[in-house]
């Protein structure tokens, strides 16, 4: 069965944005209509356009980008909540004839959003409250080491500084619903919802890399420390206060923010590489346009 949707993978600063742009102008030209779906934990809220690398208006003219910039920046959000959003998106487009092309640089949501996942609900009343808590007073390297004490096994998993992932996890160990992996992991098997297509970008690495650094230059240009000034006045949420430079723009240590996003994009060709029946396609010295030629024109 041909795929009813698209999906675009690939780390920060690769590109996706361009080559998502580039082949929905191909798809209108034959009478479809393309829409994106972001996968993304962070675009969702509005305030922190700039940091998190939301299409700009201009963008926005050439594709239609749905799931960006509709939260408050002191409101809290789960995948499980980006999931029923994004499956009713998906559907409802799907519905109208137009070809949802998802795009995304957040592993967990880009799957959340073409598979059902089974999701752990929320945890009890007040516990996410005090592993925040713990989180503001004791900061997230001292959380880390007291996971690595109770659940070695998680977390090696996790960086000493990723506070979501942190909480989440001391959450879980407090319900006794974080245990070692007995079985296939459910992301990385082939089930999606829809007919899908995959498609991960990737770039020679030292051109990410030097991409990464530039973006950050202009995403500082462009204001992002005000935008992180003004969402931590706001009480932002520690779901939002996980966006990649947000601590390091709040300190002013730009070259942090460049080391963090340098990691994180490795992660995320970690991710890639797990993803199965991905097509990997390298969009290196290429202009958009070209790489979009290149996978309109491969078999599906």
């Amino acid at each position: 069965m041909p795929a009813r949707v698209i999906a675009l993978f690939g780390p920060t600063a690769v590109g996706k944005t361009d080559v998502a742009i580039a082949l929905a102008e191909r798809m209108r030209a034959r009478g479809e209509r393309p829409v994106a779906v972001a996968a993304d934990a962070l675009q969702v809220y509005a305030g922190l356009e700039v940091l998190t690398g939301v299409p700009d208006r201009a963008q926005r003219a050439r594709l239609e980008h749905r799931l960006i910039s509709f939260l408050p920046v002191d409101a809290r959000f789960s995948v499980g909540e980006y999931a029923e959003l994004a499956h009713s998106e998906i559907d409802g487009l799907l519905a109208e004839g137009a070809t949802p092309i998802v795009v995304g640089g957040t592993g967990l949501y880009l799957r959340a959003a073409l598979a059902e996942l089974a999701l752990r609900p929320p945890p009890p009343e007040g516990v996410r409250e005090h592993w925040e808590a713990e989180l503001l007073a004791r900061g997230p390297q001292a959380l880390h080491a007291q996971l690595a004490r109770e659940a070695p096994w998680a977390a090696e998993k996790i960086e000493p500084r990723d506070r979501h992932r942190i909480v989440r996890a001391l959450e879980l160990l407090g319900q006794d619903a974080l245990e070692p992996a007995s079985e296939p992991n459910q992301l990385w098997t082939r089930d999606t919802r829809h007919p899908t297509r995959l498609v991960g970008l990737v770039r020679d690495r030292e051109e990410l890399y030097a991409r990464i650094d530039e973006r950050v230059e202009r995403m500082i240009a462009a204001g992002a420390a005000g935008e992180v000034r003004a969402a931590h006045a706001a009480g932002v949420s520690v779901t939002a206060r996980v966006a990649l430079g947000f601590d390091e723009l709040l300190s002013g240590d730009i070259e942090a923010m460049k080391r963090r996003t340098r990691n994180f994009a490795r992660r995320q060709l970690t991710w890639m590489r797990k993803l199965p029946s991905v097509e990997v396609v390298d969009i290196a010295e290429r202009a958009p346009e070209q790489v979009a030629a290149a996978i309109d024109s491969a078999p599906a």
